[in-house]
């Protein structure tokens, strides 16, 4: 391949590259820039998507708990762990912008409950908690933190 072409491929898939980057934004918030539900990144009790019928195993449910000067997020998918072939792999949790806090991932040889705990320290406002099936997708709740 001559220098020239290789010049201009490379420009050419930088320009696709970006436009990827930018497209996958679009898609991971609506107009009013709120995260999209079903058929976008996540799944949600308003908006299941074709896994209507999962809701109850795969809705992750929030309890929220003071303790000191922290706040203990107490996560649960009643879901059931059989082995490797279908399981919780994790639960992860969001700030209010949808950025990265913690995660915990599962091992379903060992764990017999998608139960996990997370000590956020100074949190205020909406907490996102995904729970990730390796079978049906992943699955957003939202809950309100107060200092």
């Amino acid at each position: 391949m001559k220098r020239r072409d290789f010049m201009r491929l490379s420009v050419v898939g930088m320009g696709l590259g970006a436009v990827s980057v930018t497209s996958q934004r679009a898609v991971a918030q609506g107009s009013a820039g709120q995260l999209l539900g079903a058929g976008g990144l996540f799944y949600t009790q308003e908006s299941p998507g074709r896994w209507a019928g999962k809701v109850a195993t795969h809705l992750p449910s929030v309890q929220i708990e003071k303790a000191g000067h922290g706040t203990v997020v107490n996560v649960t998918t009643a879901h059931e762990m059989n082995g490797f072939e279908h399981y919780i792999v994790k639960h992860v949790l969001l700030d209010h912008n949808y950025q990265f806090l913690d995660e915990h991932l599962f091992n379903p040889a060992t764990d017999k409950t998608a139960s996990s705990s997370f000590n956020i320290k100074n949190y205020a406002g909406t907490l996102h908690i995904v729970s990730v099936c390796n079978k049906h997708d992943a699955w957003l709740t939202s809950v309100n933190i107060e200092l």
